[in-house]
């Protein structure tokens, strides 16, 4: 198992190319299942779980090849819809097939999703708007079972789900009739599925607005060529890795408006940043992060894939701040390593208070997802002296090449084994 040693307490300075979105990828890729046809996908991440993504389309009987971050596949022969546990199970993500496979075979059966180690993410509104167009589902040794001919529904989401939008826009590619989604998700990632769609032949209203209207039944093209949107996430990492170390970083293949609500929280935090059409520049002059209070929020809010990422930040600030999660209220088990680096952090249900210091010092810490281990890199790098980071498999699902990116722009950190 491989950790990251990081000596930190250096200023960031240079380029880095942003890879393409992994959560406009997977659902992209799955989405290829829809219509027979041969794809090329164009920006996609070497991650695990794109990797993951790969290996189920393979299973049902795609073909698969993948290269310097393009990927063709030919789904013409794909004939079984199942999505087994052994692959669900280390990646959420797998569920995105629900939708495609209804789409295509008017049946499906996928595992009850596994993932990161923090919080429920329940398929719940997956599973009701299927049965609202038709389908029958059941739940059997943790499989759920989903069979019948869609129709097109009104269906309303209670609480705006990225998933649940997804896969109900892709199962409504071939209902009969329209249907429509309110409160649907507005994500990057979501506009990125639906333009894809749209390439292919699916008539859909509203795209980048919470009421979505899918006309369901078109035919669709065997195939097209597509290029995958940049990742907001990991650009709004870069960006608070140039601010907590005092750098100057440029991101390349970046897009600004999907950063708006970050840009204007760093620049609350006293930080400088200049934008162009693909590209956008940290700077931190004053080598002083103001306290900013935070409350995550369905995008355009700020997002909970950088809560923590932006608590680090906040171990730096020249004060007291607030961020509350309101997305998932549990996902919070950073803080306890964050403290390991000094930092004072006080968490009440939902609510953490920061307490910013002077200096973060060095220390082993250990990951346990996604975000929390970008968070924990940016203390390392904020931090004055050894750090070690152990299970980083996890940031090996959502950031590519994290370290020699970081290396590129002066950061002194090395995968080793451990």
């Amino acid at each position: 198992m491989d950790k990251f040693i990081i000596h930190g307490g250096k200023s960031l300075k240079g380029e880095v190319s942003i890879s393409g979105a992994k959560n406009a990828a997977l659902p992209i890729m799955a989405a290829t299942i829809i219509e027979p046809g041969e794809y090329i996908l164009h920006n996609i991440p070497n991650l695990r779980d794109t990797l993951t993504m790969k290996r189920l389309l393979e299973m049902i009987g795609a073909t698969v090849n993948y290269n310097n971050n393009t990927m063709e596949i030919n789904t013409v022969d794909c004939d079984t819809p199942i999505a087994p546990y052994e692959l669900v199970k280390t990646m959420r993500a797998s569920f995105y097939v629900l939708g495609p496979f209804m789409s295509r075979f008017g049946e499906a059966q996928v595992s009850l999703p596994g993932g990161c180690a923090w919080g429920p993410r329940p398929v719940d509104f997956h599973l009701k708007a299927l049965e609202q167009m038709g389908a029958s589902v059941t739940l059997s040794d943790g499989m759920i079972h989903a069979k019948g001919k869609l129709a097109g529904v009104h269906i309303h989401f209670d609480k705006s789900s990225v998933g649940a939008t997804g896969n109900v826009v892709m199962a409504a590619v071939y209902a009969e009739g329209i249907t429509t989604i309110s409160n649907a998700a507005m994500e990057p990632e979501i506009v990125a599925l639906c333009d894809f769609l749209t390439d292919l032949g699916t008539d859909i209203n509203g795209i980048g607005t919470d009421t979505l209207a899918i006309t369901g039944g078109n035919k669709l093209q065997n195939g097209v060529e597509f290029n995958n949107i940049p990742d907001r996430i990991e650009a709004g990492t870069f960006l608070l890795a140039g601010a907590i170390t005092n750098g100057e970083i440029t991101l390349l293949n970046a897009d600004p408006d999907h950063l708006k609500v970050v840009i204007d929280s760093l620049k609350q935090a006293g930080v400088t940043i200049e934008t162009g059409r693909d590209w956008v520049k940290v700077t931190n002059p004053s080598k002083k992060i103001n306290p900013v209070n935070m409350v995550t929020a369905v995008y355009p809010g700020f997002p909970t894939d950088l809560q923590a990422q932006w608590i680090a930040l906040m171990t730096r600030a020249d004060g007291h701040s607030i961020i509350i999660d309101d997305i998932y209220t549990d996902r919070f088990t950073h803080l306890a390593e964050l403290s390991r680096f000094g930092a004072h952090i006080q968490l009440t249900q939902n609510r953490a208070e920061i307490y910013g210091i002077d200096k973060l010092r060095g220390a082993p810490v250990m990951s346990t997802d996604i975000r929390a281990s970008a968070s924990l890199i940016l203390a390392a790098l904020a931090a004055e002296g050894k750090s070690e980071i152990s299970r980083i498999y996890h940031i090996d699902r959502g950031y590519e090449n994290i370290e020699t990116k970081l290396k590129a722009i002066r950061a002194d950190i090395d995968r080793v084994k451990a």
